[in-house]
């Protein structure tokens, strides 16, 4: 089982998107997902970035064209997310504005405060 404090923690998203996810497409031009997987589930973090003053943990299984099209969003000036309720209301996941919620292969979640 891995340490999940020993995942890095970026600044903000576009520092996770350069730093992470860019280098790891360069080295991986196959890859779909962070994980390298086509399908499943994971409860596997990939990394963690400061957003509106919260920590937020993105899971291995993101899917990186959708980091692309929030980090082009922010490229443009504009702010890609929009913080929504998970469906219990016991926490929050970030969503890319003006992109279906349905299917989005973006798993964002907020990291409680202990």
């Amino acid at each position: 089982m891995t340490n999940d404090n020993a995942k890095p923690i970026f600044a903000d998203f576009n520092e996770f998107y350069i730093k992470a996810v860019e280098p790891l497409k360069a080295a991986n031009p196959i890859f779909v997902r962070l994980d390298g997987k086509t399908k499943g589930d994971t409860r596997v973090i990939f990394a963690y970035f400061l957003y509106q003053e919260k920590k937020w943990k993105v899971n291995a299984d993101t899917h990186i064209d959708r980091l692309k099209i929030a980090f082009d969003l922010g490229a443009k000036g504009n702010d890609p997310f929009v913080i929504k309720a998970l469906r219990d209301n016991n926490g929050e996941y970030l969503a890319i504005k003006g992109q279906p919620v349905r299917n989005s292969k973006l798993y964002i979640y907020a990291v409680e405060a202990k």
